[in-house]
């Protein structure tokens, strides 16, 4: 069943919209552009991202870093953190 939940997670993260990804950053009082929506989206689509693993979230990390800034990261980061709890799905993440 993991197996199913992280392909699904993956797909999500790879057929995501920049207004999507806007949308769901103001929801959450993360601030980003348009443009490093079109950014982020694009890298998403374009490199292998495992969310699921350590060294694949600190790297897509790096690149959200790079993308926007140190803060939209950190505050990224600390987000996903909060949701990966709240959803109960500490188990998936090594």
């Amino acid at each position: 069943m993991s197996k199913i939940i992280k392909d699904l997670a993956i797909k999500k993260m790879k057929q995501l919209s920049p207004e999507e990804l806007l949308h769901y950053s103001d929801q959450n009082g993360i601030t980003i552009t348009r443009t490093q929506a079109k950014q982020i989206i694009s890298y998403l689509q374009n490199h292998s991202v495992d969310p699921f693993n350590e060294s694949g979230r600190h790297k897509m990390l790096l690149e959200l870093s790079r993308i926007t800034d140190q803060e939209t990261a950190k505050k990224s980061e600390k987000l996903f953190h909060q949701l990966i709890r709240a959803y109960g799905l500490e188990y998936l993440f090594n």
